[in-house]
């Protein structure tokens, strides 16, 4: 069975990209959101294997990760964000993200991120 995959972006052009990336590395797109809260009640709704998630979105991406977290300690979320800001990112991998990937990403960096997580 295909590993399922939740693209959170608030970006549709984003989310076009990332979901084209994973479905050609064989990887099913369980769903999308584009907003911190849509991403913790798909997460639950859902339940994929994976999650790519931007931080800086409205109902922010760093609150939904905290709160997907809570509600499944073992949920995988990859940070997929334009921020370079070096606390943002500490702070979501204290929160649990258990990957960042600094836009623009090209789709090898994404699909290595997926396989070395999911496999």
């Amino acid at each position: 069975m295909n590993k399922r995959i939740l693209i959170v972006d608030d970006a549709a052009v984003m989310r076009f990209i990332i979901g084209k990336i994973v479905a050609a590395g064989g990887y099913e797109v369980a769903g999308e959101a584009e907003t911190g809260s849509e991403a913790v009640r798909k997460y639950k709704q859902l339940r994929p294997d994976l999650v790519t998630m931007d931080i800086n979105m409205p109902e922010s991406g760093l609150v939904a990760l905290k709160t997907i977290r809570e509600f499944d300690p073992d949920a995988k979320i990859i940070i997929c964000s334009a921020m370079g800001q070096r606390t943002l990112i500490t702070e979501a991998m204290q929160a649990g993200a258990v990957d960042f990937i600094l836009k623009p990403f090209d789709d090898v960096q994404i699909l290595e991120a997926v396989r070395r997580i999911l496999h």
